[in-house]
């Protein structure tokens, strides 16, 4: 009788690098303890010093988490999956948009260009004329933010926003794709804009190279139709869902850490990031990709399904990933799934909030943010 853990990359050094641990059947209390007691250094990435699981890890049998069953003690029996989630730094929906009232250049060159697009009758030329009048805003333009930018671009997302301070890196060069060795030392926000243009001249890009905080979030996100989070550190996740959630902004969000990566949607009303994450690791705790490396095909697997969910959204075709966190992982090339809740107790989207305005993130987290350049992008 047993059920088998699955442990993120983050951990695995810790478990003789497996991905997969089976565990005799009980409770959860029972499967974790056995963990511990068999891998002694995962602990203290489990329990706070009070002996309590971290609110930056989230426990799932199958497909629903522990917190919405019976907690530690949920019992689990043969043949159950138990995954361990830690938060890393990394049908139909009808948006609400009237996307006619938008100007739109419609002529035999987006014809060809889009074509492919145009005899899909799921898209069509209604779906094309949407996404040409759509307005995409990308919190990041670095690993993840480089692919979601390309596809959307090419697929004809008629105004991108990019929104990094920071500037182009030859590091950056392993995964960042929107960037070239010849616009190293040039903003990525302009960078970014050059590559797409030369994609695709249909796009508007504007470029907004500003750190994102608590003061410009609430002027910057009111401006576009879907938020794509591509951001690398806690504070920007946090703002950026928080910002989402008071201004009723769709959120694609997603997130990468050596080689594995997360990615779903919130909807507004419908659940947020501290729903399943309600407070994030202590400082140091979770190491950034700088400092723990990034496979450097990661960042497109995560960000091209981040943009096929911005597609989806648009164009109103699909099941988008709204309650459901896909976690992926390359070292098995392996792909799941979770179901996510609203969680009534959320401090944002509960029943009872208690967080109504932007706050102070690089304290709340523990972690500083530089002024500038301050980088938003994995």
């Amino acid at each position: 009788m047993t059920v088998q853990v699955y442990i993120p990359t983050s951990l695995r050094p810790l478990a003789e690098n497996r991905a997969n641990i089976d565990a005799p059947a009980g409770s959860v209390a029972d499967v974790l303890n056995g963990l511990t007691a068999r891998y002694p250094a995962i602990r203290d990435r489990l329990y706070d010093e009070c002996g309590q699981l971290h609110r930056h890890v989230s426990v799932f049998v199958n497909d629903a988490e522990i917190s919405q069953l019976q907690g530690i003690e949920t019992p689990v029996r043969d043949g159950d999956k138990v995954a361990l989630v830690p938060a890393i730094a990394g049908g139909a929906v009808d948006l609400g948009i009237d996307f006619s009232q938008r100007p739109l250049t419609w002529g035999p060159e987006q014809v060809q260009r889009y074509s492919r697009h145009l005899i899909l009758p799921e898209i069509g030329g209604v779906g094309q004329k949407k996404l040409l009048r759509s307005k995409v805003l990308l919190v990041g333009a670095g690993g993840l933010g480089s692919p979601i930018a390309l596809y959307l671009a090419a697929a004809g997302v008629g105004t991108i926003g990019l929104i990094d301070f920071d500037d182009v890196d030859m590091s950056n060069l392993q995964r960042q794709i929107l960037h070239r060795t010849s616009t190293v030392g040039m903003p990525k926000v302009e960078s970014g804009k050059r590559a797409i243009n030369d994609l695709n001249p249909d796009v508007n890009v504007v470029a907004h190279r500003v750190p994102i905080n608590s003061e410009n979030a609430m002027e910057v996100i009111p401006q576009y139709d879907i938020i794509i989070n591509g951001c690398d550190n806690f504070p920007t996740r946090y703002l950026v869902n928080d910002a989402c959630y008071l201004l009723k902004k769709p959120l694609v969000d997603g997130s990468i850490f050596r080689f594995e990566g997360q990615a779903t949607v919130y909807l507004p009303g419908q659940g947020c990031y501290r729903c399943v994450f309600p407070a994030p690791p202590p400082a140091g705790a979770v190491p950034s990709c700088a400092e723990a490396g990034v496979l450097g095909v990661l960042p497109g697997i995560i960000g091209v399904i981040q943009a096929i969910e911005a597609i989806k959204l648009i164009v109103g075709i699909g099941e988008p990933l709204v309650n459901r966190l896909l976690l992926f992982d390359a070292l098995e090339m392996s792909f799941r799934q979770v179901k996510l809740r609203r969680n009534p107790k959320c401090p944002l989207c509960g029943d009872n909030p208690t967080i109504h305005e932007l706050i102070d993130y690089e304290d709340f987290c523990g972690v500083a943010i530089p002024s500038a350049p301050a980088t938003v992008s994995a």
